[in-house]
């Protein structure tokens, strides 16, 4: 792929010729507007990509607002306009604005901005346009988890800053949807930086207002302004461990019905997000989709939330007793329960073989929630009495009683967590089995976990199927916030599947990709809750292309 310095890359200067306004879109007088938002880029093809903002009209602005949009390529010193165009930003859309860009060359790297037409003029971003034919590298920066209230997004202005980015994958978590007093709110008291609005979200108002407070942050505006991104989502972005039928964070008798929630949501979400709107005929919910990086890796976005799923296995109260684990293991084996859904399924096999015969070594599974078999830890036996003491010492005594509960049910068999791959083993093997059937051996990049983990993925006859590099979160808390150096002990009570967990840092995947390796690079930040941050790498873990005999290997510096 053609890349350049992106931080030069931005700073390139350039315009482009206005078109005339086409039919239907109105001529009169803009008022002033505001492009508070910044822009944004996405869901890159060889040709174009989705590009978005936002136009803030004037107060007593309640009609459409008439943009013009415009795309430079960048050759040399000087920029060179090539599309330019009008798209109007509805106020039924809550005057967001977003355009299909086609017509540009595979592989390069493009700018683009917006006017409005009192002379207005929005940043400029940046985005890279898929690559034909051969490819030596490819670098994908792989985020999730940026509760806003959790912290500063210092992990976004890393990634603006990284040198070589072709695209950003957002596994899910974009928004959280509770109130100011709600979970993981403390550093967003410290911080001056609660949630808008104050309660839980509920309405269509309420998720354009928290997609609007996520945009204005500045690290998130540069990070959007760097590439193009892909994304999904995951739970939070309607509610708390949501199925097709509910979520464990919504009450119908409080809440209203979840199908109206789930609407509003994921309008809100096509409406704030730089991805393609839903295709006519396609219920909204299926936003799985694929993208071709050349000839060196297929990349396959799956949707594991609002779909298919069934709804979790969990226990009556806030931690199963002994006398209910034979039912949720009973219940957790059934193999009707379902993650993917039948043609969604068929959609992976089918796009993963097409990638396996064309001869494409690497393919990715943009993948929300950690798919790895993880048996939770027996801290105690571990660690013994005085480094659990020790571990534990910031607990509260409420949270060691909840942990000690943990651990019974992990010594009774029961997995780390239901709301993950591991409570739906039975669609787990079929997705393995998928595998096999296509001939990939593919990476699968994980998020939702708030810890970065590299595991080698077995079937449950032993074979291994798939390397999987989960990231950590931008913001979003950790069980190492309490208990530091946790990930490593879940890492030894699983020393076939878990070769690294980190639960402490808060930071960033940096996946490359050649034609031989597959690199996870950890990347971290200090802190989350001040600036200046030092940037630093945790870990880097590889897998080799082709076969499954292999498992994922460290590298040392």
């Amino acid at each position: 792929m053609t890349m350049m310095n992106r931080r030069r890359a931005i700073a390139l200067m350039g315009s482009g010729a206005t078109l005339a306004l086409p039919t239907g879109m109105a001529e009169a007088a803009t008022p002033a507007v505001r492009f508070d938002h910044g822009v944004a880029s996405g869901d890159p093809s060889p040709v174009g990509a989705i590009l978005w903002t936002r136009a803030t009209p004037a107060a007593d602005q309640a009609g459409d607002v008439a943009l013009t949009w415009h795309v430079a390529a960048m050759d040399g010193r000087d920029a060179v306009g090539l599309r330019t165009g009008r798209v109007l930003a509805r106020a039924a859309r809550d005057f967001t604005a977003k355009v299909e860009v086609t017509g540009l060359q595979p592989g390069r790297d493009y700018r683009y901005w917006f006017e409005a037409a009192d002379g207005q003029r929005s940043a400029e971003g940046r985005f890279c346009t898929l690559p034909r034919g051969a490819v030596a590298e490819v670098a994908l920066a792989v985020v999730s988890c940026q509760l806003y209230p959790g912290g500063l997004f210092n992990a976004y202005d890393a990634i603006a800053h990284a040198e070589r980015l072709d695209a950003v994958l957002h596994l899910g978590d974009y928004i959280y949807e509770y109130g100011a007093d709600g979970y993981g709110t403390e550093s967003g008291h410290k911080l001056g930086r609660l949630p808008e609005p104050a309660h839980e979200i509920v309405t269509l108002a309420d998720y354009r207002q928290r997609h609007a407070q996520v945009k204005r942050d500045p690290d998130m505006q540069a990070a959007h302004a760097c590439a193009a991104f892909i994304c999904v989502w995951d739970d939070h972005e309607v509610a708390n461990d949501d199925w097709i039928g509910g979520a464990e964070n919504h009450d119908p008798k409080t809440e209203g019905d979840w199908g109206k929630r789930k609407a509003a949501a994921m309008q809100a979400y096509f409406e704030w997000m730089p991805i393609r709107d839903p295709l006519p005929g396609k219920p909204w919910e299926a936003i799985n989709r694929s993208f071709e990086f050349g000839d060196l890796a297929t990349l396959v976005m799956v949707e594991t939330r609002l779909l298919a799923r069934s709804k979790q296995v969990r226990a009556k109260g806030d931690a199963p007793e002994p006398d209910e684990y034979a039912a949720m293991m009973a219940e957790r084996a059934r193999p009707d329960r379902e993650l993917l859904g039948a043609g969604q399924l068929d959609w992976i096999e089918r796009t993963l073989t097409r990638s396996v015969k064309a001869g494409t070594p690497w393919q990715v599974i943009g993948n929300q929630v950690v798919m790895a078999r993880i048996d939770g830890p027996d801290l105690e036996k571990q660690m013994g009495p005085e480094g659990y003491a020790k571990l534990t010492a910031r607990l509260s005594e409420a949270e060691r009683t909840h942990l000690g509960e943990a651990q019974a049910s992990y010594r009774a068999g029961l997995p780390l967590n239901f709301d993950s791959w591991d409570g739906y083993p039975a669609a787990r093997e079929r997705l393995y089995a998928a595998f096999r059937r296509a001939g990939s051996r593919p990476v699968v990049v994980s998020g939702d976990s708030h810890a970065a983990w590299a595991n080698d993925l077995y079937d449950a006859n032993g074979h291994l199927v798939a390397a999987e590099f989960a990231g950590t979160s931008i913001t979003s808390p950790s069980w190492g916030d309490l208990m530091p150096g946790i990930g490593r002990e879940i890492a030894a009570a699983n020393p076939k599947v878990v070769r690294f967990c980190d639960q402490d840092a808060k930071g960033w995947l940096h996946l490359t990709l050649t034609r031989d390796r597959a690199t996870a690079r950890y990347m971290t930040v200090s802190t989350v809750m001040a600036k200046p941050y030092a940037s630093g790498c945790a870990a880097i873990w590889r897998t080799s292309a082709g076969g499954a005999a292999a498992p994922i290997e460290p590298v040392t510096a």
